[in-house]
């Protein structure tokens, strides 16, 4: 029996999924840390600590440590890593875990090593860092080893990658701060604008995951949005409709949809031949906006599909690579 532990970990901006090797996905929280700013100890990580948000009295902060997919505060981070592999029991007497994680694609080296730092102070013996689009193409099912092209658009919560792959790699890639955030962030301006209304980022979530929409909005689905009114400053409600969140939507899909296109017109025309009969995959939580797969097959003008679980493609992708060890040179 060997003693080796391999854990697969997608570090992302809303959340962190773990999949350990031989058991599947076995964490997935936010990612979310909340510490007291006396103490400086953490009270509460993951989903306790999302709740959180933005309803903190003063000592207490909850502290998201990702920005834009790369790691902005490093102690948090390493507090949020440590809670979830000291939770898994990784550590044996003889044994370190090796330690698979995902980033985006256009990080920098120093951003790299200290990715790597924070894991190997967690108690990793091995780490390996892989590129998130790779990663979530394989997580999608594409079989990226062929010479054939794969073109992935992977939107979370701090960064969009977008990646065309062939023979097991990253031919042309763009990765862009556009994502689930940023749409949150949409929402939030225009109801103030629109309604007067100051609301929160967990409302304005609420809102994306209810009745986001990137195109053919249907007008008569609403839903009720409750926060501050800024004439009064007292608490109000409004109803919003599928189509306002389209409007409020509509720059960043266009932003998501130029940047694909630029990374298609980067592509040797071979592997792009290959994606117009193949397709796009969406991976990520923000595939799952309403739309957003015809919206992008009606600007690029190949088939575009959503991946089965988009959500888990990364974390499930590392699965696969923990599995296949010749994916991990």
């Amino acid at each position: 029996m060997a003693l080796s532990k391999e854990i697969g970990i997608d570090l992302g901006t809303a959340n962190i999924l773990i999949y350990r090797k031989g058991e599947g996905i076995v964490v997935n929280e936010p990612s979310v840390v909340t510490i007291n700013t006396e103490t400086n100890r953490a009270v509460a990580v993951g989903e306790e600590a999302r709740e959180m948000l933005g309803k903190t009295p003063g000592k207490l902060q909850a502290i998201r440590p990702l920005k834009d997919g790369v790691i902005a505060d490093f102690q948090i981070t390493e507090i949020l890593l440590t809670h979830f592999i000291n939770k898994l029991n990784l550590k044996g007497l003889f044994s370190r875990p090796t330690i698979l994680i995902c980033c985006p694609s256009n990080i920098t080296s120093i951003e790299k090593s200290a990715i790597q730092d924070v894991a190997l102070r967690c108690g990793a013996k091995k780490v390996y860092i892989e590129e998130e689009p790779k990663v979530a193409a394989i997580g999608a099912g594409l079989d990226i080893s062929k010479p054939t092209g794969n073109m992935v658009v992977d939107i979370g919560g701090g960064t969009t990658d977008i990646a065309v792959l062939s023979l097991g790699d990253i031919v042309t890639s763009q990765s862009l701060k556009t994502a689930g955030d940023k749409m949150d962030s949409a929402l939030v301006a225009y109801v103030k604008d629109k309604y007067k209304l100051l609301i929160g980022d967990s409302t304005a979530e609420q809102i994306k995951k209810e009745i986001g929409c990137a195109c053919d909005a249907d007008p008569s689905v609403k839903f009720d949005v409750r926060g501050r009114d800024m004439v009064t400053g007292l608490p109000k409600t409004i109803q919003m409709s599928e189509d306002e969140t389209e409007d409020a939507l509509h720059e960043l899909c266009e932003t998501i949809l130029e940047s694909a296109k630029q990374v298609l017109e980067q592509t040797p025309p071979e592997l792009a031949a290959d994606i117009v009969n193949k397709g796009v995959f969406l991976t990520g939580g923000g595939a799952q906006l309403h739309g957003l797969d015809k919206f992008m097959e009606q600007g690029l003008k190949v088939p575009v599909f959503v991946a089965e679980n988009p959500l888990d493609c990364v974390a499930d992708g590392c699965g696969v690579m923990l599995e296949n060890t010749d994916y991990l040179q």
